[in-house]
């Protein structure tokens, strides 16, 4: 069989990723696109592109009757499903085969029996592999919480809740079911036994249809926010620590699972291990993951290149690769840590992530590759997934590959979206990831807050350094600078919460700022100050966009707003009310107007960037106002509910 175009079924980094493959190969590409991805970097980049109208993803990239329609209007002959969206949909890979197009994934009966992680679970077990028992989540007891809740039909954290008491367990349920049924379209959610603490090991497999099954080495993911995974590696460290035949054992697991449904293609066999060894099958997912870099850097393979040739029915040929080298991924997501993991949104006004040597492919040894989603210009929703970027480093050992992958990190510079940026770099220099022991407890043990705190610029500084740029804007003698001395200037900036004022002036005995010594002034420019700060010069660059401005050095970043004179009254919020922290849609209340609450309550539930998130009352008070009915969709800063405290 031989492919000449191939539609991606998916957006951002995942078909910038496939694409980059298809082009080396010679093979014509296209796109589709929901409304707010007409501009995205993967529409602008394939060779055609076809639209799909709507924003939401259960009109666009859920739609398989559009999708199909898309690939036959724009002569393609081959759909790569990525991941996530319709990837793991046994009725979407059927469909692609009946309208006469080759699906590069496995075949849908692989999909079903695998897709359904119930079915999985006793699939795996008859195959001899250890798993977690399942649980009804209607016949759950006291004696076997804490439990996992998981939805059935999917990953990635979505449809996942963790229950320590029975009286939580029906809401989490009914969370659960219904994130799950919009981020795959099955409400189908079970149980099974949490483990507060483990190791996240998965095995890459690649299959063909002679029946030849690979196992491509293991990776380890224990690094998990909202069972998401943040930080990839392979090697795994628990698996080189523990050695042995542990490593046998898992890849041979890896290709039992495959062989048992007959599967074709790449795909991932995930395990939760103990820190003994002993290991439990979670889930197969019948996709390339997100983490593949790492296993292309360290076995030197291209998985999609792979999947094409499997697809197009060639027979994988040689030894089965074996890992060389280490790799380290870093997630870089739109998202505040500190405040729960709160997603973020805004348009990408600058991104530059430093020495890079490769982008979509394997770099060389001591290698930066980036895989990204976005370019400068990006607008980054609430309907779609939140992640910006890969970042992967790949070196001899492990260790120069955490410390080199944590340099460029901050060196990075992103402007207009807040990110995880700072907690990536602290957790990737942590010692318990760098000695291996990290496991998914990580960040519970360790609260973003805590381990970001005194990451970064310090505002102080940054204030200083934004209002000499600033100033460096006014042409001419308004720029402050005099050969006599002359009263301070002063600007305001405020870093969060916190207001800071800068007074300084410049005159020929050159920089003076108040409540600050031993400063002097090297250079200032709209873009860029140096200073010498207690006899160490260092160089800041700085970028504005709307009333911001953030200032990068290589002691890290910080973003500032500037703070007018004058603030319009009309501009102030409510007293007491509870804005949307992101745009999203408002799928449940559970208070009334005139209903007591306490601090910490759970009142309203916003879905956005396909996860629930919830609003909760900051104070005890009184309900006084509910102005959004459930279903409504809203924009950042909208008031969903005013909570008057007694003192109001």
């Amino acid at each position: 069989m031989t492919l000449s175009s191939v539609l991606v079924a998916n957006r951002g980094e995942i078909a910038r990723r496939i694409f980059a493959t298809c082009r080396r190969r010679g093979l014509a590409t296209v796109a589709v696109f929901s409304d707010p991805d007409a501009d995205s970097p993967h529409v602008r980049e394939a060779d055609s592109a076809v639209r799909l109208p709507g924003a939401a993803a259960s009109e666009t990239y859920l739609r398989g009757d559009l999708i199909i329609a898309a690939a036959r209007r724009a002569g393609a002959d081959a759909i790569h499903p990525g991941y996530g969206f319709l990837a793991e949909n046994a009725g979407f890979a059927r469909a692609v085969g009946q309208a006469g197009l080759t699906w590069i994934g496995p075949g849908p009966e692989a999909i079903e029996a695998m897709g359904s992680k119930i079915e999985s679970k006793r699939r795996m077990a008859a195959a001899g592999l250890p798993v977690l028992d399942l649980l009804d989540p209607a016949a759950v007891t006291e004696a076997e919480l804490p439990v996992l809740i998981k939805a059935s039909a999917g990953g990635g954290g979505r449809g996942m809740r963790i229950v320590r008491t029975l009286a939580e367990l029906p809401a989490a349920v009914e969370s659960a079911a219904r994130e799950a049924a919009a981020a795959f379209g099955d409400p189908t959610v079970f149980c099974e036994r949490y483990l507060d603490s483990g190791h996240h090991v998965e095995v890459q497999v690649l299959a063909d249809a002679h029946g030849t099954v690979w196992a491509l080495g293991e990776r380890e993911c224990s690094l998990q926010r909202r069972h998401q995974k943040v930080i990839e590696e392979a090697p795994a460290p628990l698996v080189d620590r523990i050695g042995g035949d542990l490593r046998e054992r898992l890849h041979a697991a890896g290709r039992d699972a495959a062989a048992a449904v007959g599967y074709r293609g790449a795909g991932t066999v995930e395990f939760l291990a103990a820190a003994n060894g002993d290991f439990w099958f979670l889930e197969m997912n019948t996709r390339l993951q997100v983490e593949h870099p790492v296993t292309e850097c360290v076995t030197g393979t291209d998985l999609v290149g792979l999947q094409l040739d499997v697809a197009a029915g060639r027979p994988l040929s040689g030894p089965e690769p074996a890992m060389t080298g280490y790799a380290v991924e870093a997630r870089l997501y739109a998202e505040s840590p500190a405040e729960d993991w709160r997603p973020q949104t805004g348009t990408v006004v600058t991104f530059d992530v430093p020495e890079v040597s490769a982008r979509f492919t394997r770099p060389g040894p001591d290698g930066l590759r980036l895989d990204s989603g976005v370019e400068a210009g990006s607008v980054v929703g609430a309907h779609y997934d939140g992640m910006l970027a890969k970042v992967i480093a790949y070196a001899p050992t492990r260790e120069a590959a955490a410390r080199q992958l944590a340099a460029a990190l901050r060196r990075t510079r992103v402007h207009g979206v807040t990110t995880n940026r700072d907690l990536l770099v602290a957790s990737l220099l942590h010692p318990r990831f760098l000695d291996g022991t990290a496991d998914t407890g990580f960040y519970a043990a360790h609260p973003p807050a805590a381990l970001t705190a005194g990451a970064g610029l310090e505002p102080a500084v940054g204030a200083l350094v934004a209002a000499l740029s600033d100033a460096a804007l006014v042409p001419g003698p308004a720029r402050g600078f005099r050969n006599i001395p002359v009263g301070y200037r002063s600007r305001r900036y405020a870093a969060g919460d916190t207001e800071i004022e800068v007074r300084y002036r410049l005159g020929r005995d050159g920089l003076e700022v108040a409540g600050l010594a031993d400063v002097a002034l090297v250079a200032a420019t709209a873009d860029a100050v140096v200073l010498d700060l207690d006899g160490v010069r260092r160089r800041w660059t700085v970028g504005r966009f709307a009333d911001r401005v953030v200032v990068d050095g290589p002691g890290g970043s910080v973003e500032l707003r500037r703070v007018p004179r004058f603030t319009d009254p009309s501009a102030r919020p409510v007293a007491g009310a509870l804005v949307a922290p992101i745009p999203g849609t408002v799928v449940r209340t559970d208070v009334r107007v005139g209903e007591a609450v306490v601090a910490g309550q759970a009142l309203i539930w916003l879905e956005a960037m396909k996860m629930e998130h919830v609003v909760r009352a900051p104070a005890a008070g009184t309900v006084t106002a509910l102005p959004v009915p459930v279903g409504r969709q809203v924009s950042q800063g909208t008031p969903l509910a005013v909570v008057a405290s007694a003192d109001d």
